[in-house]
């Protein structure tokens, strides 16, 4: 069966084969953070699980934002712009081997350049939360197995990343051994969650040889805060920042309307809503239109 190439993905295969650069990912949890990362120029994004939950849902990241949810947020982040490679979550699979494989299917049909499976139950929560409850090696890898068979037999080039958060139950070396056995499956590349240390990581990349290493910099969380430099000599391709959407944003809004409840007006340094049209997309629909002979849009300029 042929491959189905999508741009995004080569791309992203494109960004891991300059061994000089880290693609550096911030988290993108709804539209307006997705666009201004690529308004930025940021080489890739990273849906984030928790967001996903926290934004769609309103509730914490515990396991509560199904395959849909997931795939129609990932649809609509991969789309807005189909160059930008979208690196999203897909937490346990949402479900046994054949709902992983409808996973993968899903997800790649959505645009996603390339996802992550981790080893948690089902009923899992953020990486960065104590109480993790872990699955048998032999469940994590029937796990990767599925994601890459059904790769395959779909004739689909998305890219494979297994998670482990075995670290924080079982320690380093069971976390690095699910992760080698995992890229010889055939995951593309490996994602060591919650490391403890910097020698942690250090080891974790060495020992993992040529399989590319993502770094997941969560604020405030268990793994050593490290800079993008930092993380890019240490030997890490890929680095996700998926607090850095969220964070800011309920930052910025919290702030927001407390100043409307003290004050009652709307603060002045507010983002004025042409600005924020013009941020999502109005002078794009505005010129589609042109170019098919239309008027709709003609006296917003």
């Amino acid at each position: 069966m042929s491959t189905r190439v999508s741009k995004a993905t080569q791309r992203l295969r494109e960004l891991l084969a300059d061994t000089n650069k880290i693609i550096v990912a911030p988290g993108v949890h709804d539209g307006i953070s997705a666009r201004i990362a690529l308004s930025m120029g940021f080489d890739a994004l990273y849906m984030t699980g928790a967001g996903t939950s926290m934004s769609r849902l309103g509730w914490a990241d515990i396991g509560l934002a199904t395959q849909q949810d997931m795939t129609q947020q990932a649809e609509m982040l991969a789309n807005i712009d189909p160059s930008v490679p979208l690196i999203a979550d897909a937490d346990t699979g949402y479900g046994g081997t054949v709902a992983i494989a409808r996973t993968v299917s899903k997800y790649a049909r959505a645009g996603v350049a390339a996802f992550h499976i981790e080893d948690q139950v089902q009923e899992k929560r953020c990486g960065h939360l104590l109480g993790k409850e872990i699955v048998p090696r032999e469940v994590f890898y029937s796990r990767i197995q599925a994601a890459v068979n059904a790769r395959a037999e779909l004739g689909l080039d998305i890219l494979i990343i297994a998670r482990t958060d075995s670290r924080q139950s079982y320690g380093f070396e069971e976390a690095y051994e699910r992760l080698r056995r995992a890229a010889e499956i055939g995951a593309d590349i490996v994602f060591p969650e919650a490391m403890t240390s910097r020698q942690e990581l250090a080891d974790m990349i060495r020992l993992m040889g040529q399989t590319p290493c993502l770094l997941n910099m969560v604020s405030k969380g268990v793994t050593p805060d490290l800079s993008v430099d930092e993380a890019k000599e240490m030997g890490f391709r890929i680095m996700i920042f998926p607090v850095a959407g969220f964070g800011g944003a309920i930052k910025g809004i919290r702030e927001s309307f407390m100043a409307l409840k003290s004050t009652g007006r709307e603060a002045e340094d507010l983002v004025g809503v042409k600005e924020a049209f013009e941020l999502c997309g109005l002078d794009e629909c505005i010129q589609v239109d042109q170019r098919a002979g239309g008027k709709t849009f003609a006296g917003l300029r």
